[in-house]
């Protein structure tokens, strides 16, 4: 199988830890035979050298004509240039990018989605960045449709993504959407990361770390992953956590970012997607398993979510069985 080419573009004042992050995740993924499914390589635009935002300079072994055969291009965010400051870009850098556009897929991390709306790839498209840069952004570019309280938004060909963690989010859910969530799974649990952070949780997230002597929620949903096939309610929840059901409701937000009824679909959806991938189970006993109750209900939830009936989703992520020679 021919490997996924992609480009990371590092422009001036790039960030330095962002430009690293395609090669670690979108580099280290693997199919079920252990080959790599990515090629990653980095490319200034002339080949030079190119200054970090940490005060250090980077060479890449490539300049931007190799963003010519890319199919997957990555903008990593940069600090203090015009797209920031004045919502532009060189000609010469907008020509490139509108170019590429025409034949690759664009994920742009942090304030790398600057560039890409200075470039005139976003009008008309949602699209997210840091929620500090984010009154800026609005400002600079009013005909973007900017969500700033989401970790990253699939807009098909153009992905945009938060902050550095939510670069790594992003970055998953390409090798997801590419080649399934076991697939991703694996990078995940090599880097030692969260293997699913759902694009739409908030970027405001009040309490992610409990204070000392406080039990918080986490508890209460290690003991939900563990009951998804039964129908959880949120009251059980609350129970659970020993807390009267507003309190829990307020905590779990402040926690989590999300609400608990959403957050248990998502759990739900990815159980689903877990098993529609690496078992021959039953559709019918899948929706059952992931706590559906029916097939209807299951469909509904996966087609909101990655677009899909289960049984397409199956037919296009089932890993392949090895059999004994």
């Amino acid at each position: 199988m021919t490997r996924h080419e992609v480009a990371v573009l590092a422009l001036p004042e790039t960030m330095a830890y962002e430009v690293g992050l395609p090669h670690q995740f979108l580099g280290s993924a693997a199919g079920p035979d252990g080959r790599k499914l990515y090629r990653v390589r980095v490319a200034s635009l002339d080949g030079g050298p190119v200054r970090t935002s940490a005060g250090y300079s980077v060479l890449p072994e490539h300049d931007a004509s190799i963003l010519a055969t890319a199919q997957t291009v990555v903008v990593p965010g940069v600090y203090g240039t015009a797209a920031m400051t004045e919502g532009t870009v060189p000609d010469d850098l907008a020509d490139l990018l509108r170019e590429t556009a025409r034949h690759a897929r664009l994920v742009s991390i942090c304030t790398g989605a600057f560039v890409l709306a200075a470039a005139g790839l976003l009008d008309g498209r949602p699209a997210t960045t840091h929620w500090v840069h984010a009154p800026a952004f609005a400002r600079l570019f009013p005909q973007v449709a900017l969500d700033p309280d989401v970790l990253f938004v699939d807009d098909g060909d153009v992905l945009t993504s938060a902050g550095n963690a939510a670069g790594i989010d992003v970055l998953l859910h390409v090798i997801r959407r590419d080649h399934g969530s076991e697939v991703a799974s694996r990078v995940a649990r090599r880097s030692v990361v969260a293997p699913w952070r759902d694009g739409g949780q908030s970027q405001f997230i009040e309490r992610p770390v409990p204070e000392p002597g406080d039990s918080g929620t986490a508890a209460t949903r290690a003991w939900a992953l563990e009951h998804l096939d039964e129908p959880l309610t949120l009251a059980d929840l609350a129970h659970h956590a020993r807390m009267s059901v507003r309190t829990f409701t307020r905590r779990f937000r402040d926690e989590t970012g999300l609400s608990a009824s959403r957050w248990l679909v998502q759990q739900r959806v990815a159980l689903a997607r877990r098993l529609l991938e690496s078992t021959d189970v039953p559709v019918e006993r899948v929706a059952e398993q992931a706590g559906f109750g029916t097939t209807a209900s299951m469909r509904q939830h996966l087609r909101a979510a990655i677009g899909v009936a289960p049984l397409a989703y199956r037919r296009t992520y089932r890993a392949p069985v090895a059999h004994p020679m």
